[in-house]
């Protein structure tokens, strides 16, 4: 009796085992169908955490193929390479080209609701490259009709018009649900009004301006305008211009920019608007920055370039606060790189 109850309970564990193995196989195969292979398109610091903070663990050189095991924020996947290193890489599109990815991916049959947060620019292609339609005002609400690219939404208004804007968090928040926010329903937008790129440089240099001779201090009170240090400056005049937070310091402004647009390294490829991004201050003459690695060197620095060769800055209490200097001598030599805020 014992033996026949034994036998019993022998062929029914084995029949669940079994019963099982097809479920486990297929979440087996599903789990393998989600990793997808990027292929890094220009070389990209493998970093310990998803932020530019992380300590940089190694590099992947231009070409290396990895596999992306998750997409930890809207900056940086998780990836692993052929050596079996994991870590994190920039999402930018000139640093990882991800393919495998479902045709739907990012899409869905609901459509999205997105407004915006801060001031952004519509354009005819998924690129800082396309042609501006118009600027879409903070509070304007759309229609995300699918993700482009890692870096662009394409988007419908009130008004009927279609393009694209930047998908970072800084410019839009969006929702599952067509014509809802958070759970709630969508008045109808206020109109946007056309901005171009040059009226809102314009803006930001005319809001610069007029704290001209405003006293520098380090460390200055961000919520306040009596002192200005160099990326307190920076961040507050965007920020009265046209509504846009950057970070609150020089090296995260600088990380931001690398992130969020495409940096320039040429003083001549600088244009009105830009943040220039400088090192720390070696001596007068052109040999005491001979032989120096600009690609290693802090960001000690930061000011706004408003074109012909001029800076609007401040960097000391000497100095007399904010100032106009030309980028020539000194500055010229500390020169790291610029980029544009505006997409």
């Amino acid at each position: 009796m014992k033996r026949s109850v034994a036998i019993l309970l022998s062929s029914i564990m084995a029949l669940s085992i079994y019963s099982a193995m097809p479920t486990a196989a297929s979440a087996a195969a599903s789990q393998q169908s989600a990793v997808q292979t990027g292929v890094i398109a220009g070389g990209v610091n493998l970093r310990d955490k998803p932020s530019m903070s992380g300590r940089v663990i190694g590099f992947l050189k231009k070409g290396t193929a990895v596999q992306v095991l998750d997409q930890s924020n809207s900056y940086f996947y998780k990836v692993k390479d052929a050596a079996g290193n994991t870590g994190y890489v920039s999402s930018a599109p000139k640093y990882i080209t991800v393919q495998g990815a479902s045709a739907d991916q990012g899409s869905s049959s609901v459509e999205w609701s997105g407004q915006v947060i801060y001031g952004v620019n519509l354009r005819s292609q998924p690129s800082t490259s396309g042609s501006i339609i118009t600027m879409l005002k903070k509070g304007t609400r759309v229609t995300i009709l699918e993700e482009a690219n890692k870096s662009f939404y394409k988007v419908k208004t009130s008004e009927g018009l279609t393009g694209y804007v930047s998908s970072s968090s800084k410019y839009m928040k969006t929702s599952k649900g067509a014509g809802s926010i958070n759970g709630e329903s969508s008045p109808a937008p206020n109109p946007s009004v056309p901005e171009s790129i040059k009226e809102q440089v314009d803006k930001v240099i005319r809001t610069g301006k007029k704290y001209m001779g405003t006293p520098y201090e380090f460390g200055s009170n961000r919520n306040t305008t009596a002192t200005f240090d160099c990326s307190d400056f920076v961040k507050h005049i965007y920020k009265e211009a046209l509504g846009i937070t950057l970070p609150s310091d020089s090296r995260k402004q600088g990380a931001w920019i690398k992130e969020n647009s495409e940096p320039v390294y040429r003083i001549s490829d600088l244009k009105a608007g830009d943040l220039v991004f400088f090192m720390s201050y070696k001596g007068s003459s052109a040999s005491a920055y001979e032989g120096i690695d600009k690609n290693s060197e802090r960001i000690t620095h930061v000011a706004l370039y408003i074109g012909d060769g001029q800076l609007l800055q401040t960097y000391s209490v000497k100095s007399g606060g904010v100032r106009i200097d030309k980028l020539d001598g000194s500055w010229e030599r500390r020169f790291l790189f610029g980029g544009s805020v505006l997409r």
